[in-house]
């Protein structure tokens, strides 16, 4: 055998193996300030994002609104995620076909330099 293999159940692993670890491994002590623990700023809580365009419900997605468009693209030109903006999937892709329908339209450019 040219590899050792390690005995799976040996108290030597990782910070997640009961073991005592290596000297550089990371360990969640008294918690952190991004899970709510003790970090110095207290908990976090975050407010649920609603999409925009199913609270408003009688505006549809228009591809010719260029204003409204812009807001959902980076200074360069790409089309900002759902996990940011906190639209919901569905809507999430009708505002992704109306974002490319414009830039082909020649309404929004393909890349900002």
């Amino acid at each position: 055998m040219p590899y050792p293999v390690r005995d799976r159940k040996s108290p030597s692993g990782g910070p997640n193996r009961g073991g005592p670890g290596r000297p550089g491994d990371r360990k969640r002590e008294g918690g952190s300030s991004r899970f709510g623990g003790e970090g110095g700023r207290g908990a976090r809580f975050f407010q649920k994002k609603v999409c925009r365009f199913c609270q408003e419900k009688s505006s549809a997605i228009d591809f010719k609104d260029v204003e409204r468009l812009k807001r959902f693209l980076t200074e360069k030109g790409k089309i900002i995620p759902r996990r940011i903006t906190g639209n919901c999937a569905k809507c999430q892709r009708k505002l992704a076909r109306a974002i490319k329908k414009a830039r082909h339209s020649a309404l929004v450019a393909f890349q900002i330099d």
